[in-house]
C-alpha cells in the first residue's frame, strides 16, 4: 500500500488539489463516491465489473487522501478496528450469523 499511498498523493500535490481537501470535504467525497459505487447494483446484481472497479477506486483514493490529512496509518487504523470488531463479534457467537453484536 506505500506505493499506491505515495502515487495518491503525488496525483494530488502535481495538481495543487490538497487545497481544496479538507477533512471534511474528503469525507464528503467518500459518501459521494460510494453512492456511485452503490449505483453500480441500483436495479440488480448484474453490474459491470470495471465501472465497479473504477467506483471502489475512487472510495479507496479520498480514504488514503483523509487518512494522510488527519495523519494517521490506514494499516493501523484498520488493524484496530479489526481487534475492536474481533470482541463485538466473537467467532462462537457470529460464525454464520449476520445479526449485529448487541443482538448475538
Amino acid at each position: 500500500m506505500k506505493d499506491v499511498k505515495e502515487a495518491v498523493i503525488k496525483f494530488t500535490k502535481d495538481r495543487d488539489w490538497d487545497q481544496f481537501h479538507s477533512p471534511a470535504n474528503l469525507a464528503k467525497s467518500i459518501a459521494i463516491e460510494s453512492g456511485e459505487l452503490l449505483e453500480c447494483f441500483q436495479w440488480n446484481d448484474n453490474y459491470n465489473k470495471d465501472d465497479v472497479c473504477k467506483e471502489l477506486a475512487d472510495v479507496v483514493n479520498y480514504s488514503i487522501l483523509l487518512a494522510d490529512k488527519l495523519g494517521v496509518n490506514l494499516e493501523d487504523i484498520v488493524m484496530a478496528k479489526l481487534e475492536e470488531n474481533s470482541k463485538k463479534y466473537p467467532v462462537d457467537k457470529s460464525k454464520g450469523n449476520s445479526k449485529k453484536y448487541t443482538e448475538l
